[in-house]
């Protein structure tokens, strides 16, 4: 692997890190929303990564060396979807709120905010780390070059 291919590889990483943050982010301004029916209760939503190979990296704009590439089976991470939670729904007897349906009941969202505050530290953390991947990544190369001057 060349270390030009390290930077294809993190971006792709923080790229999907990035995703898991905004759905987390989502998630947590919807965790106190409420709904007259199950129907409308907005549902907790969590991003599925899946692999990328390699044909897949170079359809989506991903630059390797072609011979690198060919002999590696994995080389980055995307997005595959972002599912909802099948969690059951929070109901609450709530008759006087305005969003209560007939018999009473208002429905708040399946989301768990220390879950989410967890799953938000654990994909900064991740986005991080790739950041320094790509800067010990970058200082290796430059370094290669004064070397080669030398």
């Amino acid at each position: 692997m060349s270390l030009s291919n390290i930077f294809a590889i993190s971006g792709s990483a923080m790229s999907a890190q990035t995703v898991r943050l905004n759905t987390v982010a989502s998630n947590i301004a919807n965790a106190d929303s409420v709904a007259s029916s199950v129907d409308q209760t907005y549902r907790a939503r969590k991003p599925v990564f899946e692999q990328m190979m390699t044909e897949e990296m170079r359809q989506r704009g991903w630059s390797a060396s072609d011979d690198v590439m060919e002999g590696s089976a994995g080389m980055g991470v995307h997005v595959a979807g972002i599912v909802e939670s099948d969690a059951p729904l929070k109901a609450r007897f709530e008759p006087d709120s305005p969003m209560a349906n007939e018999e009473g009941y208002v429905f708040y969202p399946n989301v768990n905010p220390v879950e989410e505050m967890a799953d938000m530290m654990s994909a900064s953390r991740s986005f991080q780390t790739n950041v320094e991947i790509m800067n010990s990544a970058k200082s290796m190369m430059q370094k290669m070059l004064t070397l080669g001057q030398s």
